[in-house]
């Protein structure tokens, strides 16, 4: 495990440190290159990235790494289109949307971290051996239409044929900052949640 850690972070070392020439920053004896992140959601799922951070993996390449929490893909959109953040760390369908409104400076992917979604199906109630079958004819909270973790929801029900329309409601209407808050609240038989947040609403009393 320690290895795979170390191996992830190495990749995220390079990609940073590709971004540095991006920036056409200059590396000096007193100052490195700052770069700030702003990622979608805090989570485990990205832990080799805060290994990276912590351990100053990045400063040992040359660079000088903020990562900033902005909930939400259109709240990482903007900081990258106001400058406050240079990389936006968040689904690519961000890019599309700035690009299909006819931006003139719109935002480009350029790299991919992750090869799976890192959320997970909280349900409000126990059950023993859960299949997705047990999603028919409940109300899941998936996020925003459009979202990673809506279109994956969606994909992942269609590929066990179950039809994301007619089979379970899909509530889109909540922002993702709020999905846990609104589960909490009563909202929904299950949710979409990322680590940690879906073991705290499991600890909840």
């Amino acid at each position: 495990m320690k290895k795979k850690i170390i191996m992830i972070s190495a990749i995220l070392i390079i990609f940073l440190a590709a971004c540095s020439v991006l920036f056409n920053n200059k590396k000096t004896e007193t100052q490195l290159p700052k770069v700030t992140v702003a990622e979608v959601a805090h989570s485990i799922f990205y832990a080799p990235q805060y290994v990276a951070l912590h351990k100053n993996y990045f400063k040992d390449f040359g660079l000088d790494v903020n990562i900033i929490l902005t909930n939400g893909a259109d709240k990482v959109t903007a900081a990258v289109l106001s400058g406050d953040a240079d990389i936006g760390f968040s689904g690519s369908e961000a890019t599309i949307y700035v690009y299909n409104q006819g931006e003139k400076d719109y935002l480009k992917t350029f790299a991919g971290l992750t090869q799976k979604d890192g959320s997970f199906i909280v349900s409000r109630k126990k059950i023993t051996n859960f299949t997705l079958n047990d999603l028919k004819g409940k109300t899941i909270i998936g996020g925003r239409i459009g979202g990673m973790p809506e279109m994956t929801l969606e994909y992942i029900l269609t590929k066990n044929e179950i039809n994301p329309k007619n089979d379970l409601t899909i509530d889109t209407s909540i922002q993702f900052a709020a999905m846990q808050g609104a589960f909490v609240g009563g909202t929904g038989d299950f949710v979409c949640l990322f680590e940690p947040n879906a073991m705290i609403n499991i600890l909840l009393p």
